[in-house]
């Protein structure tokens, strides 16, 4: 049962945050951009985070050692991905917005080899190939994009997976530094939603809560719920299973992600769709968790100072 932990793990943090991209494109169909969405979504989050943390009997205090690291997760995990995302949601279909959320791999691999917290193997290095060359299918114009205008803001959606991939990496490497990733994640949030503040007021994109309220706030309401609980997922499979086997949940957002976004936006792409997420299908089977990982819980964590130890322990 350990051995299949992380892959119902996986599952579940797709199908959440594949329901995020269309959630996200319906938040910025009425005329809200990315700094007024960020600061809700960080707010809230923090809030959902510190009610967590605090039901748990835990204290949402943070040392000056933690400033770090809180501001690292707010910025690369958050406030710049949230940018690059939202930005792109605008010119492209929400479809294609999660289908190239499997970059991430493509900059992850490297990354994961340079910093000695993954291993070479061809077969991984084959199931990686396959999810590329699926996105590399599907990102073709005459295929995918209803308009071939819109091939000019790929890669603003392409930075959003850069900084997942940093970002998973220097977790998966260095660890939380003894937080347990809800703990992490309230004070990341917070932290966040005080930097994006100064910047929507500036800039006229702050959102106000008082209404009225339409199809785009109950979106930024739900996807501030589901980034919240998917994040906190990732965040948990990086530290437990190391960044390149998380960062597989790439593929199950661009699977859920366009499920969803033909579901409720009424998307429709070419036939090529379908191979390409056979390709996905088949690159994330051949990616397999080592044998000793598995998941555990918050509470390990918050009892193992050392860190590094643990992550050593899990990639052995």
């Amino acid at each position: 049962m350990n051995r299949a932990l992380p892959f119902l793990a996986l599952i579940a943090v797709g199908a959440l945050w594949g329901a995020g991209q269309p959630l996200a494109k319906t938040a910025v169909s009425e005329g809200y951009r990315h700094v007024g969405i960020l600061f809700w979504q960080l707010t809230l989050g923090a809030l959902l985070f510190g009610a967590v943390t605090l039901l748990r009997g835990r204290s949402l205090r943070f040392s000056r050692r933690d400033l770090p690291l809180l501001l690292f997760v707010a910025l690369a995990g958050t406030v710049l991905p949230g940018i690059s995302s939202y930005t792109a949601a605008v010119h492209l279909p929400s479809g294609l917005i999660s289908i190239l959320l499997s970059a991430v791999p493509m900059f992850t691999f490297p990354l994961a080899l340079a910093l000695g917290t993954d291993r070479f193997a061809w077969r991984r290095l084959a199931g990686l190939s396959l999810g590329l060359g699926a996105v590399a299918l599907l990102v073709l114009p005459e295929t995918s994009l209803p308009d071939p205008d819109m091939a000019r803001w790929i890669p603003v959606a392409l930075i959003s997976s850069v900084f997942y991939a940093i970002e998973g990496n220097v977790v998966g490497r260095w660890g939380t530094g003894g937080l347990d990733p809800v703990k992490l994640l309230a004070g990341a949030s917070a932290l966040g939603a005080g930097i994006v503040l100064p910047l929507a007021l500036a800039t006229g994109q702050f959102i106000d809560p008082r209404g009225p309220w339409g199809a785009p706030e109950f979106a930024i309401l739900a996807g501030s719920g589901i980034h919240a609980l998917a994040y906190s997922g990732y965040v948990a499979l990086v530290a437990a299973s190391g960044a390149v086997f998380a960062v597989q949940v790439s593929y199950l957002v661009t699977l859920f992600g366009v499920f969803w976004a033909m579901l409720f936006l009424g998307e429709s792409y070419g036939g090529a769709i379908w191979g390409a997420l056979l390709m996905m299908l088949a690159g994330m089977a051949l990616v397999q968790p080592r044998p000793r990982r598995f998941l555990v819980s918050a509470d390990t964590y918050a009892k193992n100072d050392t860190r590094r130890a643990v992550t050593g322990d899990l990639q052995a």
